[in-house]
């Protein structure tokens, strides 16, 4: 199996961002803790639409419409 180099890039006070020689544009890559803060629960707005972004008691992530 070949591995691929993913590069990060950190700016102070932004978020960071993965880069894959494979990727059209950068990835952003946000922590569950700064996303989360102290909630369990997080709505996406999407084209109109809200999604539920939850934290599971067993720490798993699931997103429901």
């Amino acid at each position: 199996m070949n591995s691929v180099d993913v590069k990060y890039h950190a700016d102070p006070g932004l978020n960071n961002e993965l880069v894959s020689p494979f990727a059209q544009f950068p990835i952003k890559l946000i922590s569950s803790e700064n996303l989360f803060g102290t909630g369990k629960e997080v709505l996406i707005q999407h084209r109109g639409e809200q999604y539920h972004l939850r934290l599971t008691r067993n720490d798993k992530l699931i997103l429901t419409k």
